[in-house]
């Protein structure tokens, strides 16, 4: 899903960055009571993250698909812990990987980390008194699809591509995609809490 340089046009790369980094500065503060013994799962995840990220495959005009991570993360840690995870996941990936552009890691951060970390954690909330699975599932699934969409629309603002293609290519291959995402964040987040049964989201 990294949009690389050239698909972006210069009031949509003004908007995410101003988004992004506006959200970033707010899960920081938020961050500040973040439980000290925790601090070493954000390196941990970021590791897994980043290494799962690194699979991926083209779509359309040099955009890429491949899993997130970034509800997985939020449904554990919490989702303010899972935007510093995900910023530094993208960040190292785009400046000493080129995996994504730099004018484009304000959007790439908005639809890879943002979406998932409020928007996927927003359906597990919704969800979990309901089925704890299902609300995992739904969360994760959506995250990659809405992220996918959202990626879409900026490239369609941009005039680069054509919007409905783009959509329809990005959409699908990440509907898909979406499925392996909630398979495994299912898998992990039963695995920790099975191995830390103490583990509650740090709330919101």
């Amino acid at each position: 899903m990294h949009i690389p340089d050239g698909l972006l046009s210069a009031p949509v790369i003004v908007i995410t960055y101003a988004i992004t980094v506006l959200a970033v500065l707010y899960a920081s503060k938020k961050l500040r009571n973040f439980p000290e013994e925790r601090i070493p799962l954000l390196g941990l995840f970021a590791a897994g993250i980043f290494a799962a990220q690194m699979v991926n495959f083209p779509i359309i005009g040099g955009v890429s698909g491949h899993l997130l991570g970034a509800t997985l993360v939020a449904i554990i840690l919490g989702p303010h812990a899972s935007v510093i995870v995900m910023t530094s996941v993208l960040l190292i990936q785009t400046l000493l990987f080129g995996d994504g552009g730099i004018t484009a890691i304000g959007a790439n951060i908005l639809n890879m980390g943002l979406v998932g970390a409020f928007v996927g954690y927003g359906i597990y909330s919704r969800f979990r008194g309901i089925n704890e699975t299902l609300a995992t599932s739904l969360a994760a699934w959506f995250s990659v699809v809405l992220g996918a969409a959202l990626a879409s629309v900026e490239i369609g603002l941009s005039h680069s591509l054509p919007f409905l293609r783009v959509l329809a290519l990005m959409v699908g291959y990440h509907s898909i995609i979406g499925i392996g995402e909630a398979v495994l964040t299912v898998l992990i987040v039963h695995a920790v809490r099975a191995k830390l049964p103490s583990m509650e989201v740090v709330p919101a």
